[in-house]
């Protein structure tokens, strides 16, 4: 009785204490005991704001385990992505996102399924929280028409609702970003729109131009610079006169955060998401991340930096081990209890491949479809006077 009663006392405690030090109580924890907890963030960095961010956040114990999941699926996808590359299973390019899935879990976990978001070719993980199941995702890649562009699109060209791409060109989903966000404010819907890009579009005039469209037409955007430290295999430093990206707006207030860390992004991207719907334009974010494959699947990622600034980054940045640090920690979650959502995603995302793979290519005359909205049109073929029809498949 004794046994039992001092168990329930220093339950209490494991918040601060930790799983590992209550073991010797003689205290048995198969589960965590804490419903939430609160984090510090990670030291961030504003220009033009005078409102001042909170610098803690209350995360519950379900939405934490929820994060976690997300980007241990998008990792798992990733890396099978890659092997799926390298046996010829997936052809063209292929960018993947392991090592920046705190990004989008973060911002995603910050917004609405209502809200728009558009992002460029680094898109697998996107798509997946966006609502793209893993076989979507999967038999995309390989072309088969059970993926969500029915093959069509490719690694580069995902779609979902509320998800615009997906975009290949470097810096052409930003005044796109824009154009979707002028529709909401257009429509009175309160929502906003997401526009991502990189570091290595940041310099592009285009990005420049949509800036001031956006703050001179007060629009709910928020452009978010995935800052990855490369654009393709140049350095930021050799990039850019400034490597301040979260100022380039100017006029356009901005925050600089870490990207490695889900709840910080997801406490910044809720500051911007609420700035924005409460009609005061457009705002900047940079998140600092990093890659760790190359810009694509061809590139070996290492002539332009060491094995061992990827290494270092791996070892302390992680964003999944930073996750699972923190909820075990705070006694969120227990080792046992992280591991069987590791073992769940490992099998679920296995099961997808599956699935994926028993799909097919789209026969020949389907790739006229889906060239126009509606049913009662053509579309000219490769030899003179000849025409096609033309229909919408997703409708």
């Amino acid at each position: 009785m004794f046994l039992v009663q001092r168990c329930s006392s220093l339950s209490k405690l494991t918040r601060f204490i930790g799983i590992r030090q209550l073991a010797g109580s003689g205290c048995k924890f198969s589960t965590a005991t804490e419903t939430e907890a609160e984090f510090k963030l990670l030291p961030f960095q504003t220009h033009k704001l005078e409102t001042e961010l909170s610098e803690v956040a209350t995360v519950k114990r379900d939405d934490a385990l929820h994060y976690y999941k997300q980007m241990q699926t998008i990792r798992r996808m990733e890396v099978t992505a890659d092997n799926l590359y390298k046996s010829k299973q997936i052809r063209g390019f292929c960018h993947l996102y392991n090592g920046q899935e705190a990004c989008a879990v973060g911002i995603e976990a910050a917004i609405t399924p209502d809200d728009s978001v558009i992002t460029a070719y680094r898109a697998h993980g996107w798509t997946y929280v966006r609502g793209v199941s893993v076989q979507g995702v999967f038999a995309e890649l390989v072309g088969f028409e059970n993926g969500c562009a029915r093959g069509k699109g490719g690694s580069m060209h995902m779609y979902a609702k509320n998800f615009y791409g997906g975009n290949g060109i470097v810096g052409a989903q930003v005044p796109l970003g824009a154009g979707i966000a002028f529709a909401h404010k257009y429509n009175k819907d309160n929502n906003l729109c997401v526009t991502l890009y990189g570091d290595g579009a940041a310099n592009q005039g285009q990005v420049f131009e949509t800036f001031n469209m956006a703050k001179l037409w007060n629009l709910p955007c928020i452009f978010v610079c995935e800052n990855n430290k490369y654009g393709m295999g140049t350095s930021v430093e050799r990039a850019s006169a400034s490597t301040d990206y979260y100022t380039r707006g100017d006029y356009i207030p901005g925050i600089r955060a870490n990207g490695h860390d889900v709840i910080t992004v997801k406490e910044v991207t809720k500051f911007a998401a609420d700035w924005c719907r409460n009609g005061n334009g457009p705002i900047i974010l940079e998140l600092e991340t990093y890659r760790y494959k190359g810009h694509s699947v061809s590139d070996p990622g290492i002539s332009y930096r060491t094995r061992d600034e990827i290494d270092h980054v791996r070892k302390t940045s992680d964003p999944i081990a930073m996750l699972k640090r923190k909820l075990i920690e705070s006694n969120l979650a227990t080792e046992d209890e992280i591991k069987a959502i590791d073992n769940e995603v490992k099998n679920h995302v296995s099961s997808e491949l599956k699935n994926a793979l028993q799909g097919k290519e789209l026969p020949l005359e389907d790739l006229y479809n889906d060239v126009y909205v509606g049913d009662s049109n053509t579309v000219k073929g490769c030899e003179p006077f000849d025409y096609h029809d033309s229909k919408s498949t997703f409708l």
